[in-house]
This record gives C-alpha cells, sequence and structure tokens, in this order.
C-alpha cells in the first residue's frame, strides 16, 4: 500500500494492555506490501507478531524477509510467529489441542501455534476421530495426567468429537468447527451447528476455521482465572 492510501489504518498497539490479547495479522487478502508493513508497525511496537492465514506465497515472502526472525511458523496452517528479540515469558498454563481428523491439521496448529504464542503449554492428539472412537483414549490420558486448563477440540464432518469429549472431562471445552467434509458439511455450517447444539453442557464455539479465535478464547480464561488466584 502506498504512503497515503485509504487501507492504511493505525495500529492498535495498546490493544494488549487493554484485552490480553494484541493485535494478530490476518494475512489473507492482504496484497506483499501491505502485509510487510503491517508486520514491521507491530514488530516495533510490541516485538512480537503472530500471522494467520497465511497463503504458501506469503509464507515464503515472510520466511524471506524475517528469516533471522521466524520463531514458527507452520506452511499447512499459515501460521508464523515472528519476534523482533527473543524474550523469556512464563508458562501461565495449558492446553490440550485435540482434532478429528488429520485433514483438520490446517485449525488445530493455528490453534496449537497461537496458544503458544499467547504463553501456553500445548500438548497435541491429532486423529482421534470418532470413526475410531478408541483413538481419543490417548488425548483423555493427556488431558487427565496434565490437569491441562482447557481443551481445544477441533473437528469437521458431523462435529460429534467437542460433545463426547466434554462429556468425559471437567476442563472447559472450547470447540472449532472446520470446512472439512462432503457435501452436506455445507463447508462447516453442518460441524458448526452441531456443536452450538452439544447436548453436553460448557461447550463453547467459535467460527469455522477459527483456530485462532479459539486459542484466544482459551487463553483469556486461563489468564482471567490465574489473574484471581
Amino acid at each position: 500500500m502506498a504512503k497515503g492510501d485509504s487501507r492504511n489504518h493505525h495500529m492498535d498497539i495498546l490493544r494488549e494492555c487493554r484485552t490480553n490479547i494484541p493485535e494478530v495479522v490476518f494475512a489473507r487478502f492482504k496484497d506483499d506490501h501491505g502485509l510487510l508493513e503491517t508486520i514491521k508497525s507491530l514488530l516495533e511496537a510490541n516485538k512480537r507478531v503472530l500471522v494467520t492465514k497465511c497463503s504458501r506465497s506469503q509464507m515464503e515472502l515472510l520466511n524471506n524477509e524475517f528469516a533471522s526472525k521466524v520463531k514458527k511458523g507452520d506452511e499447512i496452517s499459515g501460521t508464523m510467529i515472528i519476534v523482533e528479540e527473543e524474550i523469556q515469558s512464563e508458562i501461565i498454563g495449558s492446553v490440550a489441542v485435540v482434532s478429528a481428523g488429520t485433514s483438520d491439521y490446517f485449525v488445530a496448529e493455528e490453534a496449537g501455534i497461537s496458544s503458544e504464542f499467547f504463553g501456553l503449554k500445548v500438548y497435541r492428539h491429532y486423529d482421534c476421530g470418532i470413526a475410531g472412537i478408541h483413538r481419543v483414549e490417548g488425548a483423555l490420558k493427556t488431558i487427565e495426567e496434565k490437569k491441562v486448563d482447557v481443551v481445544i477440540v477441533v473437528a469437521g464432518m458431523e462435529g460429534a468429537l467437542p460433545s463426547i469429549i466434554s462429556g468425559l472431562v471437567k476442563q472447559p471445552i472450547v470447540a472449532v468447527p472446520t470446512s472439512v467434509g462432503y457435501g452436506a458439511s455445507l463447508n462447516g455450517i453442518a460441524a458448526l451447528l452441531a456443536m452450538l447444539n452439544s447436548c453436553s453442557p460448557g461447550v463453547v464455539v467459535v467460527n469455522i476455521d477459527n483456530g485462532f479465535g479459539a486459542a484466544a478464547a482459551a487463553y483469556k480464561t486461563i489468564k482471567w482465572m490465574k489473574n484471581r488466584e
């Protein structure tokens, strides 16, 4: 974007002070120049930036531009952590990220990397779909033994996994529907509606493919509770 372009906006550098969540870069639909300028501005202000929903070409661009500053990046999920300087942050809590199928990885890993950006310990259990219900056992063991604070459950198709896990654990559940599935899944709407209609009480649902939103919800819940202790 050229200087003075109407698409420019003021960086919300005080957002973390107000909400505990800093401004995060949603890369999709941004042109290369605008993406780079936004990241540079946030790096200057906050010393660290989380970038989500990058295309493969955008990932390549950022890896080239910020080669020495990329702390973590995942091409499939399009998620990247860029830091101006490494800061040792305290681990304030933990989450388990549990996904139904390997096709849900792109959302699950966005949730996982976003949670790490917020300073949470992440335990990953992918490919735990209910077509082989025994595959959930490993995740349940981790949730119990590690005493995780929040469980993020990611699923497409019929979106049943969050209800099952919610009925078996004490922790808050943040459910993430994905756009994975056949025609009648309607790009995630079927999973979204199933999760919203869960008969297991206490399931909180974020938008379709919103792994970042799930991580933010988990983090704010943990941060708030820890601050009150």
